[in-house]
């Protein structure tokens, strides 16, 4: 009896790890697979915009939706340049013909953007655009269009053969807690100069938007909100002029 209590104990905890190991594995595949088609898609359509995507897997088929400025130019002429990326998405990744779509859904405020910021300033010194230059100009467009703070933070070779970081700062700018998780938008991008590689991280703190369309909906914690005062607290000055002095003499 103790012998068969055992079996079906070690059978159970073999089906748990069983379990835990295929489920494991299919979240790293997920992750793997997001990632190299990251890396594809900044690499095809970087210059048109891109800024990030969004896998959903259904039963029938893997929708991909592709994040971006101009979604008019990832998609092309009549929808080519769309077909021909679905194409060799499907071919690398095995899928049948039908079997993954993909999507372009603008970016309204790009100003607001990380990525869009971070590809903008990537861009522009590849272009040759000197990194002060590139930085203030980044920073001035997210300033203009509503964000709290940005920092940008590029390290390279920027001058002479010794490596170094350069930080740019504006505005307000959240470092640490859920609150900083909620309201700052990161993203990182790596250039390949002449002088080596280069490393571009942009932080763009978002404005309070109790609709969530233009900013989050969540407000700091330590913000303290002053409502203005009601019309009844108006008459109470009137009303304590008719009240009775009580003097302090007996």
């Amino acid at each position: 009896m103790a012998t068969d209590v055992i079996k079906i104990i070690n059978h159970n905890h073999s089906n748990w790890k069983l379990n835990f190991y295929l489920r494991k594995k299919e979240i790293c595949g997920d992750g793997v697979f997001k990632s190299e088609l990251g890396e594809f898609f900044e690499r095809e359509i970087g210059e048109d915009g891109y800024v990030g995507l969004d896998v959903r897997v259904t039963a029938s088929r893997t929708d991909v939706v592709l994040k971006t400025t101009a979604p008019q130019k990832v998609l092309g002429e009549k929808g080519r340049r769309i077909r021909e990326l679905t194409s060799l998405v499907e071919k690398r990744f095995g899928f049948k013909e039908g079997g993954i779509e993909l999507y372009a859904d603008r970016v309204e405020r790009r100003s607001l953007s990380a990525a869009s910021q971070a590809e903008s300033i990537k861009f522009k010194l590849l272009a040759g655009l000197p990194v002060r230059r590139a930085c203030y100009g980044a920073m001035r467009f997210a300033m203009e269009g509503g964000a709290r703070g940005i920092e940008i933070t590029v390290a390279g070779k920027l001058r002479g053969q010794r490596a170094r970081g350069v930080k740019f700062r504006d505005g307000y700018m959240l470092k640490a807690g859920k609150p900083a998780e909620d309201m700052v938008d990161i993203a990182v991008r790596h250039i390949m100069m002449k002088q080596g590689m280069f490393g571009v991280k942009v932080r763009i703190m978002q404005p309070y938007d109790p609709e969530g369309k233009i900013g989050v909906s969540v407000e700091q914690p330590d913000v303290i909100t002053v409502f203005p005062p009601k019309e009844d607290s108006k008459d109470i000055g009137k009303h304590a002029q008719d009240l009775p002095v009580i003097s302090g003499k007996n």
